[in-house]
């Protein structure tokens, strides 16, 4: 899906979106308890087709809550903010000619099927996860129904009041950007839950980023239905397995544009849509040229 488009992806929803500053988070966990902030969500999940069932489950799990610090997150990420310097270096490098060496059957593969560079899949595998030692901590079915559940009023008005002391943001500017955004985490929402069950995965172990994004490469649910791809035949499809995760990155690219011999400016334009950053974009490239 770091993702959206993956992706990526997933950075293009959230630029612009930094407006609140100096939120303070002294909520407590009261305030959920009295509160059924996924109630019109799962009732809305399950007048789409999803098992009521199955949506209860997983709603009365305790690992489930809403997250008012995680979302502000949504309204606060700053791109420009990443470090990319550090993806350049010769410590990075090293690891990433260790990553070519050890998966070269299936950055190979990947290479013969989609016509995609070895070293541009290895340099985002690198600059997404760090070769799958950062995939993310946050549970990926709360991040996405806390967001999602603001396409009720009774829930965004809920937590207008609790923001409301702790921000300049207008009440106005707030009912736009929380549409806008719930709106969206609803439809990831939706393609997460689909395919969590489709390839029978526990929904409430998969981990990600602060938006969503998950496994290596950090697709967001949306693309993985697109583009992900099962690269070691094994039946299924797994972004936490090195394998599938090489291929999807691959099978992605290529579904945006990419082919054998692209040039630089074409290839620009590809990679912006794994992630809109121009700092991204230009470390991608940069780091697949140092590995050549």
């Amino acid at each position: 899906m770091r993702r959206t488009f993956l992706m990526t992806k997933r950075y293009l929803f959230f630029s612009g979106c930094f407006f609140i500053i100096g939120l303070s988070f002294n909520f407590s966990e009261a305030m959920c308890a009295d509160f059924n902030y996924f109630g019109p969500l799962q009732e809305k999940l399950v007048s789409e087709g999803f098992e009521r069932e199955n949506i209860a489950r997983i709603y009365q799990s305790p690992q489930i809550f809403f997250d008012t610090k995680g979302v502000s997150l949504f309204f606060v990420h700053r791109e420009a903010n990443l470090n990319y310097s550090q993806f350049p270096s010769q410590l990075s490098l090293v690891g990433a000619k260790i990553y070519l060496k050890k998966y070269e059957t299936e950055l190979s593969n990947a290479e013969e099927i989609f016509g995609v560079d070895r070293e541009v899949i290895t340099a985002i595998i690198l600059v997404e996860t760090k070769f799958g030692q950062s995939l993310g901590k946050r549970q990926v079915i709360n991040t996405l129904s806390t967001m999602a559940s603001l396409l009720d009023a009774d829930v965004r008005n809920r937590f207008w009041e609790e923001i409301s002391g702790s921000t300049t943001l207008s009440f106005d500017a707030f009912e736009k950007k929380a549409m806008e955004k719930s709106g969206w985490a609803y439809r990831e929402l939706k393609a997460l839950l689909r395919y969590t069950e489709r390839e029978r995965i526990d929904v409430l172990e998969i981990t990600g980023s602060y938006a969503g994004a998950m496994g290596i490469p950090q697709f967001m649910p949306s693309n993985i239905s697109r583009y992900a791809t099962d690269g070691n035949m094994d039946g299924r499809i797994d972004l936490f397995e090195h394998a599938d995760a090489i291929a999807s990155i691959a099978s992605f690219l290529k579904g945006c544009g990419w082919y054998r011999g692209i040039d630089n400016k074409k290839a620009k334009k590809v990679i912006r849509q794994y992630n809109p950053s121009s700092y991204y974009i230009d470390t991608i490239l940069q780091v697949a040229e140092m590995l050549k």
